[in-house]
């Protein structure tokens, strides 16, 4: 998680460094429908490599807005979930997925 320090002065600024990217929103995408496994996250996240997700991931997990959850197993089984915080996006989240399909609406047709 960002130290007080190390977060920007503004507000939008903040809520950027945290989900601004394509791959951060789209893997929000997926969990947002509930616990997924690494590979079903790639799978369903068009385009992204194995090295990216998991970079991803990784910052999500440090940032507080992803959970991992660790099985002792074998073969081993990792599961990502949304934190409590990360769930808080999920208005966010839905906002752009309405203003985005509105949008396809009005310029596609």
């Amino acid at each position: 998680m960002l130290t007080k320090e190390e977060l920007p002065f503004c507000p939008v600024a903040t809520t950027v460094d945290l989900i601004g990217n394509k791959w951060k929103l789209l893997i929000m995408r997926e969990l947002l429908k509930g616990t997924q496994r690494f590979n079903m996250i790639h799978k369903a996240v068009d385009g992204i490599s194995q090295k990216v997700l998991t970079e991803n991931l990784r910052k999500m997990e440090k940032d507080g807005i992803v959970v991992r959850k660790a099985y002792a197993e074998v073969p081993p089984r990792v599961e990502y979930s949304l934190s409590e915080v990360g769930e808080s996006l999920r208005p966010i989240i839905d906002s752009m997925s309405e203003w985005g399909t509105a949008y396809i609406k009005e310029n596609m047709m």
